[in-house]
């Protein structure tokens, strides 16, 4: 990998991990009422933890971050097929992993950061169907 691509991946981990660990109501807002899947989320969350393991190498992160970030991502994986169905905000609402998920991400930001409140990703625009 080259420096410039460590960088925004490790911005784009922190920036993601910041929503993760944003309170409901902040991710309720994020969305903005638009309809991300469960399983969106859950993919590229586990995505940025894997690829981690190379930000990690090229010193983008430090072992303590990773440990926290392995965290993150062994209980992302624990999340059953039949969770990661339907819309996140529904998740949000009645999946309890995403407390614990939530709890996980925010120990990564102090851990990497010394504090969990980081701005969140810029929302996806909407889809209109057209190309």
């Amino acid at each position: 990998m080259n420096h410039l691509g460590d960088a925004n991946l490790r911005t784009w981990t922190l920036r993601f991990m910041a929503l993760l660990a944003a309170d409901t109501h902040h991710q309720l807002a994020w969305l903005g009422g638009r309809e991300l899947e469960t399983k969106d989320v859950v993919e590229e969350a586990e995505l940025l933890c894997r690829v981690s393991e190379g930000l990690a190498e090229s010193g983008a992160f430090e072992p303590k971050d990773l440990r926290a970030l392995r965290a993150v991502g062994r209980r992302l994986v624990g999340i059953d097929a039949t969770s990661r169905i339907g819309p996140w905000a529904n998740a949000l609402a009645t999946d309890p992993a995403w407390n614990d998920i939530r709890s996980l991400a925010r120990h990564f930001l102090l851990t990497t950061l010394g504090d969990r409140r980081q701005p969140l990703p810029r929302p996806a625009r909407p889809h209109t169907g057209d190309h």
